[in-house]
């Protein structure tokens, strides 16, 4: 079962409660499932119980235990654990890496139109926060308050360019003010931005490199690469958590993971040597490949150009 599986059952899982006539109240669309924070109980938590509480007359603890006895049985879902007043705590079976790159597909973004007037930060974030909903499916929100830029340097546009400013607004929570350094030019690890598009190109590169040595990405489950997997796993459980949220900055920072978790596994994708391709590299290279589609989606959200080569 994929995080985004677990949404799903979740959803189903009240939706049955109800019709069962165990829980009352209205059965929500979404349910928001993120991964715990370290320390905590299980690998994904939601607080779905204090969502439909009230309107189920119930304490939130009761409603989480109704649901976790209808989930606890669930094929995928190796544990239901209640923490707090009615978090559901969740601990899943392994993910198929074939099943993670068959899901990833190219992602359509929708274009919006940026705010006619207002100032930079205030423009990149509403865009990037309504591509996001509108990627989701959720319709436009109310306005909320977004931390005005401190100028200081002159205009950071000019300094720093359209892609960097993005990335320093959209990396930085709504209410936060940006900060802005010289680090945004680097071309090395120490800039998140440069990481993120150096890993989207690298993608490509070991694709191109693999052509070269006569084979392609094929979808397999022999990959050994738990952190990849992980953060691919994740990322539609970000998306709508950073829809939820109105937070892009969730987004950059699960593309900032995922770049870091690609470009450790890159090394293992090619054949080293007098080494022949094999089954298990057509598998890494596909699942390379999928890394990059994924973040070449993310930058596009957030309104970033993703180059192929750098």
């Amino acid at each position: 079962m994929t995080p985004a599986d677990l949404s799903r059952c979740v959803v189903s899982a009240v939706r049955h409660a109800v019709e069962d006539g165990e829980l009352g109240g209205i059965v929500p669309a979404r349910v928001v499932v993120e991964r715990t924070r370290p320390g905590g109980v299980g690998e994904y938590a939601t607080p779905v119980a204090f969502q439909i509480a009230k309107g189920a007359g119930l304490r939130p603890a009761q409603v989480a235990e109704v649901l976790a006895r209808r989930l606890g049985g669930v094929a995928g879902i190796e544990r239901v654990e209640i923490t707090g007043a009615g978090f559901l705590n969740f601990s899943l079976t392994s993910v198929s890496a074939a099943r993670l790159v068959r899901d990833v597909r190219p992602l359509a973004v929708v274009e919006v139109l940026d705010p006619p007037s207002g100032e930079p930060r205030e423009r990149f974030v509403r865009a990037a926060v309504a591509r996001i909903e509108a990627a989701q499916g959720v319709g436009p929100g109310p306005e909320f308050p977004i931390a005005p830029v401190a100028r200081r340097d002159g205009d950071v546009l000019a300094r720093y360019g359209g892609d960097a400013v993005a990335w320093a607004v959209l990396t930085t929570p709504a209410r936060e003010t940006p900060e802005f350094s010289d680090t945004l030019l680097v071309q090395g690890e120490g800039n998140e931005l440069f990481r993120v598009r150096y890993a989207h190109a690298r993608a490509h590169a070991l694709v191109r490199n693999a052509e070269q040595l006569g084979f392609r990405p094929e979808i397999g489950d022999d990959v050994d690469a738990p952190a990849l997997l992980r953060v691919l796993a994740d990322h539609p459980l970000v998306l709508e958590a950073a829809a939820h949220h109105r937070a892009p900055e969730r987004l950059a920072r699960h593309l900032v993971e995922l770049a870091d978790a690609l470009l450790d596994f890159q090394y293992r994708v090619l054949p080293q040597g007098d080494e022949k391709p094999s089954a298990a590299h057509r598998a890494r290279l596909a699942l390379a490949e999928a890394a990059g589609t994924v973040l070449a989606g993310g930058l596009a959200l957030l309104g970033i150009d993703a180059p192929t080569r750098l």
